[in-house]
């Protein structure tokens, strides 16, 4: 059970079921996993998910990767009959990678009948939702939100399809030191959650290691002109810079460091494996490298050949990330957990995935969650940008 929130929620939906009114609005959704998951799905021919995620602002395209891979699953577990004999519908919600507005979309899900949500992209908007949907006793899993601390406040509704953020600074250390050579390392973040939380495990490592970080310092992700920071950066003589932010600034960040003289390799985190770097930096972007979770094409899985197939057959294109396959594995452990507990009640489902599921076949990969909600084990790979796209450079490592 989700505590008191939940208790309270599941007496009141008791009470308006038995007065014969079913409330939908925030009051009844609020107190009200169980009034959404097992009241009104119970009563309706359809079982309702929700998706938060930034469909405009700066990381639409990652957004755009949640909504076209939830769909493509939808539809095909729609067209195998559904789940319990019922049709799965999606609602989605734009947070716009924003905390205020993370915390307005939350509270329209909630409001709204959903069993589950699956969202946000970014930590820093993942974490304004948290309680809302803790609050609502609504299963809660994010594709991609890496920050360690998610997961460290004992909410039993959340869960982590993404690797953390320590796992991902100890393979950026190991990358940028023994593959790159770097002794000596620039960081550069941009204060967000997820950028910042990384920045720190990566600092960390390379000190472990035996690296100097010579430079540490942040961006503004509201800013486009980076020069004097990059100017403060090459006074420092870097062998190599890690950028831990998002993919919206990390072109803009290669191509002026190149125009500054900058030649030391530029590598970036999980968050700037996205085409869209490429296409702002242009040319500078030639030997760009990201630390990630290997692309659904390089993982040696059936499940994740099937779904590039699949995707690219309905979109004439590949997947945006990494996240689109994840956003689709969220989907398909609560599809999972619904039938296997044979309930949409919340509870049950977020018991059963902590306890019960066992290396399901995801897209990306064995999927177990540990008692924090988080998934066991680790997987990146490091990509370069070669003739202007991304190529494997360090295969996948565990």
């Amino acid at each position: 059970m989700f505590g008191g929130t939940w208790l309270r929620g599941a007496r009141r939906g008791m009470v308006a079921l038995l007065a014969g009114a079913l409330m939908v609005g925030t009051a009844a959704c609020g107190g009200a996993g169980g009034g959404a998951g097992s009241g009104n799905s119970g009563s309706s021919d359809k079982i309702v998910i929700g998706v938060q995620g930034p469909f405009t602002g700066d990381y639409a395209a990652e957004g755009k990767g949640f909504r076209q891979a939830i769909e493509l699953v939808k539809e095909q577990v729609n067209a195998q009959g559904g789940v319990l004999g019922k049709q799965i519908e999606v609602i989605y919600e734009d947070d716009k990678g924003q905390p205020n507005e993370s915390t307005l979309a939350a509270q329209k899900l909630a409001s709204q009948g959903v069993v589950a949500v699956i969202g946000s992209y970014n930590s820093t908007a993942t974490e304004a939702a948290q309680q809302v949907y803790a609050d609502a006793g609504i299963l809660h899993i994010t594709p991609s939100s890496t920050a360690t601390h998610l997961t460290e406040k004992g909410l039993k509704n959340f869960f982590r399809m993404a690797f953390l953020d320590s796992a991902q600074g100890q393979f950026a250390a190991t990358l940028l030191v023994d593959k790159l050579g770097a002794r000596k390392v620039a960081l550069v973040h941009d204060s967000s959650t997820y950028a910042e939380g990384l920045a720190k495990w990566t600092r960390k490592f390379l000190e472990e290691k035996g690296a100097q970080v010579v430079f540490y310092d942040a961006i503004n992700p509201q800013e486009s002109d980076y020069s004097a920071l990059l100017s403060n950066l090459k006074s420092t003589n870097p062998d190599a810079i890690y950028f831990t932010g998002y993919f919206s600034q990390a072109g803009l960040l290669v191509k002026q460091a190149r125009d500054l003289g900058i030649t030391v390799p530029i590598a970036a985190g999980n968050a700037s494996n996205n085409d869209e770097v490429i296409k702002t930096a242009g040319a500078a972007a030639e030997g760009f490298i990201t630390t990630t979770e290997p692309a659904p094409a390089d993982l040696p899985y059936e499940e994740a050949r099937q779904f590039v197939q699949d995707y690219k057959a309905k979109y004439n294109e590949d997947p945006v990330s990494i996240w689109t396959a994840m956003a689709a594995d969220s989907f398909r452990v609560i599809v999972e957990a619904i039938k296997q507990t044979q309930s949409t009640d919340p509870a049950k489902l977020a018991d059963y995935l902590r306890n019960d599921l066992e290396a399901f076949p995801g897209i990306s990969g064995p999927i177990t969650f540990d008692d924090k909600g988080d998934r066991e084990g680790t997987v990146y790979a490091a990509y370069q940008v070669k003739d202007g796209k991304f190529t494997l450079f360090v295969p996948p490592q565990q």
